[in-house]
């Protein structure tokens, strides 16, 4: 089978270098071109990448690359909408990164475009492709603690926004200017709309749709932001099933414009925890567990080291921890699971994407 020639819009995305080397290195792949949003997004894309044509206007690249496939939508959320059309009316599959829109007709159009179009727009959800999970999906399909009835679950980082400034913009996250409350001051756009890969999550393993969901937002640890950064969500499943998710921004950050060495003052600067609770037993999971040895002084974040690997021998290079039990004291059982190297995106169709 020939190559996907694919293309990368935008580029202002905080997945959007962990793309690159994808890209470039699958031999099912290749990257024609890439169009990028600014001056200064342009420099980091030509200091990252070589080889490969970058843009400053859409029409330009498309009209330059007939031979385009497919395209990365690397965006801010309310740009979504035009680059699909822009798409589909050359006829350029679309993986578009999280999220496509938050405004239901807008979703609704999207899907009604390339369903007619005959094309593929899928989402990028990456927790489909995360190995602990897949090995957590296989364990519920086994029946591995019977019946799913809670799940408890944090996706909890530091905030992006000073990096990727369009996350902490309410207009361009969220799509318009919406309060979170009358009289709060703040906006939605913020950590809820940075993490929706907990909720895809809980549909996937339930097979479930969702009765009920449930908020609260706290006051702010970033005061100058005015989007969200810190909440909690519960709800409930049709199918019965409940679940306690935290998606906060709880970590704080140096506010590098550029993400490197030092942005953390917290030494994880992102984790992703599930407790799964079974008719029969209990499952906890860390998707995202390196070792983490944090060696310098306070005010010294640039000391923090993180290592994948383990004292496991037969481990081909890195390892994530995964347990479970059921009551009864019976013994805890451990696997260790081989990370993955090479980024993949998720199967989740846009249609799929939309009840997440």
């Amino acid at each position: 089978m020939k190559p996907l020639k694919i293309a990368m819009l935008s580029l202002t995305h905080g997945h959007t270098r962990k793309y690159f080397q994808t890209l470039k290195d699958s031999p099912k792949l290749d990257w024609v071109a890439a169009c990028a949003e600014d001056d200064t997004v342009e420099r980091r894309f030509r200091q990252a990448v070589e080889g490969v044509p970058c843009y400053r206007d859409e029409q330009e690249m498309f009209d330059r690359h007939p031979e385009i496939e497919a395209a990365v939508l690397a965006s801010a959320n309310n740009e979504h909408l035009r680059q699909v059309k822009a798409c589909v009316q050359r006829g350029v599959h679309v993986l578009s990164m999280k999220i496509p829109t938050f405004d239901l007709d807008e979703y609704d159009q999207m899907i009604e475009l390339v369903e007619q179009a005959g094309l593929v727009c899928q989402v990028e959800l990456e927790l489909h492709y995360n190995p602990v999970v897949r090995r957590l999906k296989q364990l519920v399909a086994e029946g591995a603690v019977g019946r799913i009835r809670s799940i408890q679950a944090t996706n909890i980082t530091l905030s992006p926004v000073w990096a990727f400034p369009w996350q902490g913009v309410p207009e361009q996250s969220f799509g318009k200017r919406v309060p979170l409350a009358d009289g709060d001051g703040r906006f939605c756009g913020g950590a809820l709309c940075d993490h929706p890969h907990v909720f895809d999550l809980i549909r996937w393993l339930t097979h479930s749709d969702f009765e009920h969901i449930y908020a609260e937002v706290a006051p702010n640890i970033r005061t100058d932001l005015e989007v969200e950064d810190l909440l909690v969500v519960n709800g409930k499943m049709a199918d019965g099933c409940t679940f306690l998710f935290d998606p906060s921004w709880s970590r704080l950050e140096n506010r590098f414009s550029e993400p490197g060495p030092g942005w953390e003052i917290f030494p994880k600067r992102m984790e992703v925890n599930l407790t799964i609770g079974g008719e029969n037993g209990t499952m906890v999971v860390d998707c995202f567990g390196p070792n983490v040895y944090h060696n310098g002084a306070p005010g010294e974040p640039a000391a923090v080291r993180q290592s994948f690997s383990c004292r496991d021998a037969t481990c081909p290079g890195g390892c994530w921890a995964f347990q479970w039990w059921r009551p009864r004291s019976r013994p805890v059982r451990r696997t260790w699971l081989p990370t993955s190297c090479v980024r993949t995106v998720s199967p989740e169709t846009g249609c799929g994407g939309r009840f997440c």
